[in-house]
């Protein structure tokens, strides 16, 4: 038997309830979508979500598993080839640092969502993918990961620098 290599997407809603994402990973039409792309395993962080992913994958063998919560979500990340993340501030920026290749999709339900922003943003400036719940399918279909630009934080050194001089504080 050939052993392939693992390629795993990691899926994570962070502390909140995001039921329309884990449901929409959990359609038979999402996992052959990542299956097709190659990859084998699909872990869901669930947060305070309700409903509960199937571990089975239909005629697909694309292995499911899944978890509330961790104390830290860095491991899992570092270990993913595909992060498919909520669109909070904390899980995009740890993504884009450590390299990984991200779609990040907008929770409609949220008020004011000024996380859409963000996201649109940074799939404009082609550092991740954006989705909805209900295009996340054709997301990973029409992805091409060799589109993505790498992200490059800022230095903010500039900024500190004229915050002091105004605060009155010495320049080093």
């Amino acid at each position: 038997m050939v052993s392939r290599e693992r390629r795993m997407v990691f899926v994570t809603i962070g502390t909140t309830c995001f039921d329309a994402l884990v449901k929409a990973v959990d359609s038979e039409e999402v996992k052959e979508a990542l299956l097709n792309k190659g990859y084998t395993d699909l872990l869901i962080q669930m947060g305070r979500g309700t409903y509960m992913p199937s571990k089975a994958s239909g005629n697909s063998t694309l292995q499911v598993d899944y978890f509330t919560f961790s104390p830290s979500i860095a491991d899992y990340i570092k270990e993913a080839s595909l992060v498919i993340s909520h669109a909070g501030s904390g899980s995009i920026f740890e993504t884009l640092q450590l390299g990984k290749p991200l779609i990040v999709v907008v929770n409609e339900d949220l008020m004011d969502n000024h996380q859409s922003e963000l996201a649109e943003e940074l799939a404009h400036r082609k550092h991740l993918f954006c989705a909805r719940p209900q295009t996340l399918q054709e997301t990973v279909e029409t992805m091409d990961l060799n589109n993505l630009l790498p992200y490059v934080p800022g230095d903010a050194k500039q900024v500190v620098t004229l915050v002091n001089k105004f605060l009155g504080f010495p320049a080093d």
